[in-house]
């Protein structure tokens, strides 16, 4: 397939030469974040509990995260501004600032989860001290994003998706009912009862995240820093062109990436865990584990390395946009690309989110409630921001003649109407069930 070329003036005509890899970026690195140990987790119990049932939320979800996600890049290259700074311009203080110290709740949580999940994973395969993994992986991550420059760390990050394709690869040593598969992504079926709608607001919730609409519009605000010829579409409108295509062509690929892989897992742990009658799941590891006796060492195997590198690539994501929300909201300097001591504040939130993360980890904290509720966290979370963003993106006195489309601004506004009802019924079956 052939790509447009999306580079600026200031490169060389060899560097003008490209693969279709090259020209993806936070696209593709957001969506794969998007299905860290929290996402592993709550798909595994999706498929563990209703087998195929719940895939056709998969088909639900995808064009509707697919134009949020859009909504948040264009709202960063248009601008030049992350997604807090937009909202904080459009939105009264106090409600950005309550919408952003949920986030930062929620990223938390799901660090600790993820982290939780991470070392778990790691002491099945190699043995030895959990707890010592999960200090590792946090350190690690914590040290790459203090001291390696944005490029360099944008491209790691970027060839670590590949990870992800340990979960497709476990399709290929199990046995699936294709047929009941196809089905179950037309056919809805599962109890309407609390469960069922707590989970799926945790599936929409993981799945249509507040950090991945932070994190992408973020993202785009540091390719612009990076590239000297590059400028907010604002002040350069003759870039637009490449750069709207290679956003969109950038965004749709890296959701399609995501869903595609929470359909492995759901898939893969349907035609096994659910089969055999294992339908409660702890954690992602959990659910590594439980496959080894059904459907092997290999299958196993791919799944848990599959939660280290998806932890390792969704850990700074996390981090990194509580960072940017916050900075951005409060007027420090932000960005990867600074040196440290030149952006305390910013590099100090993924600091302290990354340790409050280690402390959740390493606590008795039950991982399953933490991994779902920080989901639910997120549905909830994410129907105001949606809204912001929806209000922003629509602005012509913030965006200019480069406001959303009119199926960008349908499919948007769908996602916030879909995960407000997810979490509005999530909350009358609980009341329900406890009257």
């Amino acid at each position: 397939m052939s790509i447009p070329s999306t580079r600026l003036p200031d490169q060389s005509d060899a560097a003008q030469e490209s693969t279709f890899l090259e020209e993806l970026g936070p696209g593709l690195i957001t969506g794969a974040a998007d299905d860290d140990p929290s996402g592993i987790a709550t798909y595994s119990q999706a498929g563990a509990q209703f087998g195929f049932g719940m895939l056709w939320t998969m088909l639900l979800t995808y064009p509707l995260m697919t134009a949020v996600q859009l909504v948040s890049a264009e709202i960063g290259r248009v601008t030049g501004c992350g997604l807090a700074q937009n909202l904080k311009q459009a939105l009264p203080r106090p409600v950005v600032f309550a919408l952003v110290a949920m986030l930062f709740v929620a990223n938390t949580i799901n660090i600790g989860a993820d982290l939780a999940a991470m070392g778990t994973a790691a002491q099945l395969v190699l043995g030895g001290w959990q707890q010592l993994y999960t200090v590792a992986f946090a350190i690690v991550s914590l040290l790459l994003q203090l001291f390696v420059p944005y490029s360099r760390y944008a491209h790691y990050l970027k060839w670590l998706t590949l990870v992800l394709l340990s979960y497709v690869a476990v399709l290929f040593v199990v046995p699936i009912d294709w047929k009941a598969a196809a089905l179950g992504f037309i056919w809805p079926s599962f109890a309407l009862n609390a469960d069922s709608f707590t989970l799926i607001v945790a599936i929409i919730g993981t799945t249509i995240s507040p950090y991945m609409f932070f994190w992408q519009s973020a993202q785009e605000v540091e390719e612009v820093r990076s590239h000297k010829a590059a400028k907010p579409l604002l002040r350069a409108p003759h870039q637009a062109g490449p750069q709207l295509r290679r956003i969109k062509i950038d965004t749709f690929f890296g959701m399609a990436v995501s869903n595609l892989v929470a359909i492995a897992i759901m898939v893969g742990t349907a035609a096994t865990l659910h089969a055999s009658g294992k339908t409660e799941i702890g954690t992602a590891a959990d659910a590594a584990e439980a496959l080894r006796p059904i459907a092997g060492n290999f299958a196993f195997l791919l799944f848990s390395l599959g939660i280290v590198g998806t932890g390792l690539l969704a850990i700074p994501v996390l981090a990194g946009s509580a960072a940017y929300a916050i900075g951005e909201t409060e007027g420090w300097k932000c960005g990867l690309e600074n040196k440290p001591w030149k952006a305390m504040g910013f590099y100090g939130i993924i600091t302290a989110s990354t340790l409050a993360g280690i402390a959740i980890a390493c606590s008795s904290l039950d991982p399953i409630q933490a991994l779902l509720w920080s989901a639910v966290i997120n549905g909830f979370a994410a129907v105001p921001i949606m809204a912001g963003m929806m209000y922003v993106a629509s602005r012509r006195d913030q965006m200019g003649r480069f406001t959303i489309g009119p199926l960008t601004r349908v499919f948007g506004w769908l996602a916030m109407a879909a995960t407000a009802a997810a979490a509005i019924t999530m909350v009358i079956a609980n009341i329900g069930l406890e009257g």
